[in-house]
């Protein structure tokens, strides 16, 4: 039977400050984070080393973990310039060490200018490579994420890009994305479970993409916890809500807007509200998926 961790995407809760987000997830019966912003202005790709370390002080301070640093590499054009991109990720590497991290979420490089995926795929997994083996010399794990617009947002891609990295990259499993390229989650976890080494959390519908709380849309989540829960081993299910917040909806219930107007499907009130919603349908899927071992 799989040991179930808690993780987020902490700055989805609308804090912009280690303490607020420590708070945010504390509140939510979540006890490691995946970092990625803090603000506008900073972001993980961005922190330094010395700011890492401060970081690090209120996370032991909070007796909280980082599972994963929820980096943006691989997220640049393949026809983009890599170097400055590893050179940058070098020191990204260097802060998940200080952090505790044992996980760097990457990318596969977009593709949405129309470049060829077979002229550029040993380019493609040259820069996969490069990051996954840099990891790997530090002790850290790179797991590549399925993204619409990357060259691994099919599952038969993700597949390529992991079995020519010779067990240095893994991967996070995202459904909701999968859902959003028109893939079926299910046949992309069977081809795919072995090289899954945890998971966002997080649903969507074929119709329109839209992302809904997990159990509630098309991407089969229920199923495919359940079948990891399986698994005899420790999984990280990392919550990354990416529900849709109406800053207005507030004041649309309070009568203080025109009663007329219609209210967005599947919104939320605020950040807080749609990140309480979506931790409580992780737990809850949790939950059965380990009850029906």
């Amino acid at each position: 039977m799989a040991d179930f961790i808690f993780s987020a995407f902490c700055d989805e809760s609308g804090e912009d400050t280690i303490e607020g987000q420590i708070k945010a997830c504390k509140a939510n019966g979540i006890t490691h984070m995946e970092l990625r912003g803090f603000g506008e202005k900073l972001n993980i790709n961005n922190l330094s080393a010395e700011q890492a370390r401060e970081m690090k002080k209120v996370i032991d301070r909070e007796k909280m973990s980082v599972s994963s640093i929820g980096s943006g590499y691989g997220k640049i054009e393949i026809t983009d310039d890599f170097e400055p991109h590893f050179e940058n990720f070098k020191n990204t590497v260097e802060v998940a060490k200080i952090l505790g991290a044992r996980y760097i979420r990457i990318f596969s490089f977009y593709f949405t200018k129309g470049e060829s995926y077979d002229e550029y795929k040993a380019e493609v997994i040259r820069r996969v490579k490069a990051m996954a083996d840099y990891a790997t010399e530090n002790g850290l794990v790179c797991c590549h994420e399925n993204e619409k617009g990357i060259y691994g947002d099919t599952a038969e891609r993700c597949l390529e890009l992991l079995q020519s990295c010779g067990g240095k990259l893994r991967a996070v499993f995202d459904p909701a994305n999968f859902i959003q390229c028109g893939v079926d989650t299910v046949k992309a976890y069977d081809l795919l479970e072995k090289y899954v080494e945890y998971f966002h959390i997080k649903d969507a519908l074929y119709a329109d993409g839209s992302v809904v709380p997990a159990g509630t849309g098309e991407g089969r989540v229920p199923e495919i916890i359940t079948r990891a829960a399986k698994q005899n081993r420790t999984i990280v299910l990392s919550l990354e809500p990416h529900l849709q917040v109406f800053e207005g909806l507030g004041a649309l219930e309070s009568g203080t807007l025109e009663a007329n107007r219609t209210l967005p499907k599947n919104a939320y009130p605020s950040h807080a509200a749609s990140f309480k919603a979506a931790a409580d349908a992780m737990h809850s899927l949790a939950k059965k998926a380990l009850s029906l071992k």
